[in-house]
């Protein structure tokens, strides 16, 4: 069974976030790069729109992580987490992260992407024309780049899909060229 259908079974067809039925898609938390259903879950597009950062975040629509937070996947406490910290301004948010318990593990996984850290400590990863890349984005190279370890050359122009940023050093992105995986500098890349 696949995983996105494992999702579904999961979650009764539902985002199991906001609990919407239309418009669902799988979305793989970062910083993880392998889709499987520990690492994955069922958002709708609203939902989804927000934490990738297309749409401005609706304070009202995440009202639904009082529920979701206390769910028994560990992928969904995460995004619930993670959703609450980018909201804690708000105040109601800061009383649900004071009831939320994330084991050591999962709160480890949860603050990989520094939702939890003030802008200022926060690190911004910006592509060669200076404009703040996310996990997730698609970039093209600019550059021929040599691939250490390997004989591979990464041509200019190559498009790289689904980006993971390096959460330590502005600098490193992650991603595939061709069936590869590699560490990125944000020096020779444009967004798309």
């Amino acid at each position: 069974m696949s995983v996105l259908q494992t999702l579904k079974e999961r979650s009764n067809n539902t985002c199991e976030l906001c609990k919407s039925e239309k418009d669902l898609a799988q979305y793989t938390i970062p910083p993880s790069l392998n889709e499987n259903v520990a690492n994955d879950v069922l958002v709708c597009k609203t939902c989804l729109d927000q934490i990738d950062g297309h749409e401005a975040m609706n304070p009202n629509h995440w009202r639904c992580l009082n529920d979701s937070m206390w769910s028994e996947h560990v992928a969904v406490q995460i995004m619930a987490w993670r959703m609450l910290q980018r909201l804690r301004n708000q105040g109601w948010p800061k009383d649900l992260l004071d009831m939320m318990y994330l084991d050591d593990e999962a709160l480890t996984l949860a603050r990989a992407t520094g939702e939890d850290k003030d802008d200022s400590e926060k690190v911004i990863h910006r592509d060669i024309n200076g404009v703040v890349l996310q996990n997730g984005d698609a970039v093209v190279l600019v550059k021929d780049l040599k691939v250490k370890g390997s004989s591979m050359v990464a041509k200019q122009g190559t498009a790289v899909r689904n980006i993971r940023l390096d959460r330590d050093n502005d600098k490193y992105i992650e991603g595939k060229v061709g069936a590869q995986q590699i560490v990125i500098v944000t020096d020779y890349v444009k967004k798309i």
